[in-house]
């Protein structure tokens, strides 16, 4: 009776973490074109890129019905704060016969922290082909990324501290683990499975923004592996400078998908990092593309 109380404790607190994340993404419509987003209670300072990828895509998405989106492209210019609402405002560029493009701007106060474009297009059959999955262990065989934080030990610097101790609506397990306080340098490549911890329904469109929110997770520190850094290296100044997917099949994102990183440059305090999401059997879904600031700083 014990186990399955805390079988189910766990069930409830995962699909809660869901629930949470699907009510950061419910935008409230001030007006036509213009939207607010909630703020994240539990983080605390900067507010997290996914998370203003996430809203800005779900608030474009509402403007472009019978259309559904196949790239976004954005470019964060500030940092959020994580105590306010964000607001969301949308431009209709263009609405044409098969593809629709929106503008749209995250501002928080007088000053905007993210613009994004997205473009739509109307459902249509094509050629197709894709490149074949790698080959990596399977999720089950693997430690999830907050269990691998947990097992590490050691202590972290202030503000990484708390990160290892979050549980979050989006679970990880690398396929491979690099220690976070005693990195060593390594090929610039990453492999790791991701899944919500509980499902968030059935609308498409909502599988594609918790996918938006999760892409901004593990990718940029695939560029510090050849360096011999991590996250928590207290000299590392990193920061997301722009991001852009690609939406290439239908997916859920409460099935386990495999996120595959690689960075074929870095220099003058920039990273470049790009990602393949595959499902279990195979598929591509989604490809991701991401330059980060990765500046070390003397202490």
């Amino acid at each position: 009776m014990c186990m399955n109380r805390n079988a189910g404790e766990e069930a409830a607190t995962a699909a809660q973490h869901v629930a949470d994340l699907l009510h950061l993404l419910n935008l409230e419509e001030i007006d036509v074109d213009l939207h607010r987003g909630r703020e994240q209670t539990e983080r605390q300072g900067r507010v997290f890129g996914g998370q203003v990828i996430a809203q800005a895509l779900a608030a474009g998405i509402r403007s472009a019905s019978g259309k559904v989106v196949h790239s976004l492209h954005s470019y964060f210019m500030r940092p959020g704060d994580s105590s306010l609402p964000i607001t969301y405002q949308i431009r209709r560029d263009f609405d044409g016969g098969s593809f629709s493009t929106r503008r749209v701007t995250a501002i928080q106060g007088d000053h905007p922290i993210l613009v994004m474009m997205i473009s739509f297009q109307r459902t249509e059959n094509g050629a197709h082909h894709q490149i074949a999955m790698p080959d990596v262990p399977p999720p089950d065989d693997l430690m999830s990324q907050t269990d691998m934080l947990a097992e590490e030990g050691g202590e972290m610097p202030p503000g990484a501290a708390n990160f290892r101790l979050l549980r979050r609506p989006i679970e990880f397990r690398p396929c491979e683990w690099h220690s976070v306080l005693t990195p060593t340098a390594r090929p610039p490549r990453s492999a790791s499975w991701f899944r919500a911890v509980s499902t968030p329904g059935d609308d498409p469109d909502v599988h594609r923004a918790v996918l938006a929110y999760a892409s901004d997770m593990m990718l940029l520190g695939t560029c510090l592996r050849p360096h011999g850094v991590s996250w928590a290296t207290p000299t590392l100044q990193m920061a997301s400078l722009d991001h852009a997917i690609w939406f290439h099949e239908t997916f859920r994102v409460d099935d386990w998908l495999l996120y595959v990183g690689e960075s074929p440059w870095a220099g003058h305090a920039r990273g470049f990092n790009r990602g393949q999401i595959f499902t279990r059997d195979g598929r591509l879904v989604a490809s991701v593309a991401q330059e980060g600031l990765i500046r070390l700083r003397d202490l």
